[in-house]
């Protein structure tokens, strides 16, 4: 490795706390020495500077695992195509960035510092120029599909129905990103719901977040006939090769959409012992039991436990109940593990499984991070302290 990790860990350390402001100072010596780039961007970038910092911070964090730190840029670089990014946008990328770390780094920053900078960025870009002309030139940087349907299937959830315009090649289990022209530049991670069809067709489940761009779009906006753009296919959270393990799915909330494409999977496979437990946060949000209970009656090797508190009930007593179901099932040793859901209940429902014996490379799961915190931290002190979670880099970790 070029560079010295230990030289960028510290300088970072020292312009973190302004990250709002370094942000804004990138983006803006982005544009203005690089005209026609910004056409490239959202048109609100409050989000885009959240998603940028926490890139830089997820890439310096790995820069001493360089195994992580490939993997992470080659799916980056890949994942980037669908941006229309080209190889002649790093070097500007580059020189916005080490003029903005420069300015905020004050009398601290020198010659060394630079340098390091410098070395790490080529080394960065590099990887991931190389990782997107990897790809075969006949895989488009991404896919129009149209909708088909969209149905309500709850107050603040719709299943959507997509037509790509070409044969889309993704495994059951994995997730893609979606655009659509009425957020322009805003691409977010949603789980395909459904095994490959024969029709082509995908499932999607979406969840309208609060503040949401896309999600809101798409729950409440967009209508069959139009088109949306899709980013090809991440994630590593499929079914174990050629296992005959008995299976174990925790699907909460919107989590059901992978964990119905891998069911869907199963059977076509012929099947195998499988309990899934799916959790949501009341019985009204238990949004598509038709599908379940259809399942369970066509499969005997299929068991299904429903979890959902009484109404009224807090988010976290619907946690506490599916934990809580989840000791009842016991030792988990020798099973094949799902777990899919809300970002922070993953890693604790993981936790929990493990306490319970299931073996760590037997459970599969998306990268996750914590919930996306919406409200943007006003003072250095709140910028430091408060994870920002960025679901799109994050979940392209494993692609």
């Amino acid at each position: 490795m070029p560079f010295d990790p230990a030289v960028i860990r510290a300088s970072f350390a020292v312009v973190e706390r302004r990250a709002d402001q370094l942000t804004k100072f990138f983006y803006a010596h982005l544009f203005t020495n690089n005209p026609g780039v910004e056409a490239l961007f959202p048109a609100r970038l409050a989000e885009q500077r959240d998603r940028l910092f926490a890139a830089l911070t997820q890439l310096v964090l790995r820069l001493e695992e360089p195994e992580k730190l490939t993997g992470y840029l080659a799916a980056l670089g890949r994942d980037h195509r669908k941006f229309q990014a080209a190889p002649e946008h790093y070097p500007a990328v580059g020189a916005s960035l080490i003029a903005a770390l420069k300015h905020f780094s004050g009398h601290s920053w020198t010659p060394e510092i630079e340098k390091a900078w410098v070395e790490a960025f080529t080394v960065i870009s590099q990887a991931m120029i190389d990782a997107a002309a990897a790809v075969p030139e006949s895989t488009p940087r991404w896919w129009n599909a149209e909708v088909l349907d969209r149905r309500r299937a709850a107050p603040d959830l719709t299943v959507l129905t997509l037509r790509p315009d070409r044969p889309y090649p993704f495994t059951a289990g994995q997730y893609l990103t979606v655009c659509s022209d009425r957020q322009p530049h805003v691409w977010r991670p949603y789980s395909l719901a459904c095994a490959p069809r024969s029709d082509n067709t995908l499932e999607l489940h979406v969840r309208r977040v609060p503040d949401g761009l896309l999600s809101t779009a798409l729950v409440n906006d967009v209508l069959p006939g139009e088109t949306v753009r899709l980013g090809p296919p991440l994630g590593e959270a499929v079914l174990a090769p050629d296992s005959d393990r008995p299976l174990l799915m925790v699907a909460a909330g919107t989590g059901w959409a992978p964990a119905k494409a891998l069911l869907e999977q199963l059977a076509r496979d012929g099947g195998r012992p499988t309990t899934v437990f799916v959790a949501a946060r009341s019985d009204a949000d238990q949004y598509d039991l038709a599908s379940v209970h259809e399942l369970v009656k066509e499969h005997a090797w299929l068991h299904a436990v429903l979890s959902a508190p009484e109404p009224g009930a807090s988010r976290n007593e619907a946690a506490k109940l599916l934990r809580a179901g989840l000791a009842e099932f016991g030792d988990c040793s020798g099973h094949d593990i799902h777990v899919s859901g809300p970002p922070d209940l993953v890693p604790a429902v993981a936790a929990q499984l493990l306490d319970q014996n299931a073996e760590p490379g037997l459970l599969r799961h998306d990268p996750v991070a914590a919930t996306f915190n919406r409200s943007r931290p006003l003072t250095p002190a709140e910028w430091f302290l408060e994870e920002r979670d960025v679901p799109w880099i994050n979940r392209t970790e494993l692609g």
